[in-house]
């Protein structure tokens, strides 16, 4: 995958990038602090890093010799809005099942019963 990659799905696809996010929910780290909590190397650990950054989910900041990764709302924005879309479309599609239903209901209840 292309390290400027903005497709957050793609982003977040990857096991490795996903435990990246969990581990900025609390503090910034460095990109040695993260490459620590994995079995792979530091340039693998550093691809990720600028995939998330690509999709908006991280920023780097520069703070002396180190470099201090965060969470960036970009990228959750983007998934947020997608799963907006579709909370939307259920909700219809249930909204106007239940409206079927107790008008179909309604309908029952005021038809003559057949002996």
């Amino acid at each position: 995958m292309d390290p400027q990659t903005s497709d957050v799905f793609q982003a977040i696809s990857d096991p490795s990038r996903r435990q990246i996010l969990k581990l900025l929910f609390k503090n910034s780290l460095t990109i040695n602090a993260l490459a620590d909590n994995f079995d792979v190397s530091r340039p693998a650990v550093s691809k990720h890093i600028k995939i998330l950054e690509g999709a908006g989910f991280i920023s780097i900041q520069n703070i002396g010799r180190e470099r201090y990764c965060s969470l960036k709302k970009d990228g959750f924005n983007e998934l947020q809005d997608w799963i907006d879309f579709y909370d939307t479309f259920w909700e219809t599609k249930l909204h106007n099942l239940v409206s079927l239903l107790e008008d179909k209901t309604h309908r029952n209840e005021n038809s003559p019963q057949r002996q």
